[in-house]
């Protein structure tokens, strides 16, 4: 956007796609105060919000500010994998639950393309350049400059242009994110915008909010940092009680069903948690009895779980359940029944 006249309007819509409605004769001519400049806070917020959202591959890139493009080929903990879609992730996945003790190890068939934050799609020759990126992307991150990928906005989003006299110049039509990031991008120092309110989003905790100022914007935004600040606290929270778990032989210390403690119950048995995800139970007083074998997950939303299943009718069924983890420590943990928090289960390590 060099010049506001139509006929550029013209041509930026031919580039970009947006749907421009620039004007030499608004009727809107005259003070706005709610114009930003290209460096404001809204700016800010707007640009982030639109940026392309590489967090979806992670578990294969470690680098939120790229998406990876297909196909490729990599090699995960020693297998070697090639994908075609976001469809193949499920293999990967799979291969790297396996065994939830191991350290996962992913190697990339160089070269690979991705698609930055910015939209640019960049090939990777090798290992160095990928590395850079990965660098590039936390220092974006440190510098309060990466995606906010916690709000959706719904498009179609109107932009209103404004001199630096604030005399309106136009209308810009945003239809999708690249669009947006492209606008906020290519604004110019003597250029201003406002957005015009009420726009409609959707946060990342699933409510859709219908926004009708640039604080309310910064608002929701907030919020929903909030929301994926707490949902990353209990995946941190997941994995250390999952290390605490795997490959690791538990007594239990407690079990308070209907107010009354049924420790003792389990005072004979061994819980041990396998590192592929198999929790067996063992009578270490009498060895005639057989071993009571269940799986068991570990998983998070707003806090971290820990489902465990055994067969029916055995000594330890009652153990058990869908549980979200209370507390816990490198030789203690407490879980809480999902359904009922009165019903409590304290694993001691042995």
């Amino acid at each position: 956007m060099k010049s506001l006249k139509l006929i550029i309007a013209i041509s930026l819509t031919a580039i970009v796609g947006f749907t421009s409605c620039q004007s030499e004769e608004s009727k809107e001519v005259g003070t706005n105060p709610n114009t930003n400049s290209s460096t404001s806070t809204t700016a800010s917020n707007y640009e982030r919000a639109a940026k392309n959202d590489g967090s979806e591959d992670d578990f294969l890139d470690g680098n939120s500010c790229t998406e990876l493009l297909f196909p490729l080929t990599a090699t995960v903990n020693g297998q070697q994998v090639t994908l075609i879609s976001k469809l193949d992730f499920s293999t990967v996945l799979n291969i790297m639950g396996e065994f939830n003790d191991d350290s996962d190890a992913v190697t990339f068939n160089f070269p690979i393309s991705v698609k930055t934050s910015s939209y640019s799609e960049v090939k990777i020759n090798n290992q160095a350049e990928f590395d850079t990126l990965k660098q590039e992307c936390e220092q974006a991150e440190s510098d309060g400059k990466n995606a906010i990928s916690c709000i959706d906005i719904n498009f179609p989003v109107t932009m209103l242009t404004y001199s630096i006299s604030l005399e309106q110049t136009g209308t810009v039509v945003v239809q999708t994110q690249e669009q947006l990031h492209t606008f906020m991008t290519d604004l110019e120092s003597d250029e201003l915008f406002a957005v015009n309110y009420p726009i409609n989003a959707t946060l990342s905790n699933g409510t859709s909010v219908q926004i009708n100022s640039d604080a309310e914007f910064q608002n929701a935004i907030s919020e929903c940092a909030q929301y994926q600040e707490e949902k990353e606290e209990a995946k941190e929270t997941a994995v250390e009680v999952e290390a605490i778990l795997s490959g690791t032989k538990f007594k239990v210390e407690s079990f308070v069903t209907a107010g009354v403690n049924t420790a003792n119950d389990y005072a004979d048995w061994s819980i041990e948690f396998t590192n592929d995800l198999k929790v067996v139970a063992k009578n270490v007083v009498n060895a005639t009895l057989n071993e009571v074998e269940g799986t068991y997950t570990v998983s998070s939303e707003m806090d971290a779980f820990v489902n465990i299943n055994f067969a029916s009718n055995t000594a330890v069924s009652a153990l058990g359940n869908d549980w979200f983890v209370a507390t816990y420590s490198n030789t203690l943990i407490t879980l809480k029944s999902k359904t009922d928090t009165s019903v409590t289960l304290v694993f001691k390590k042995i």
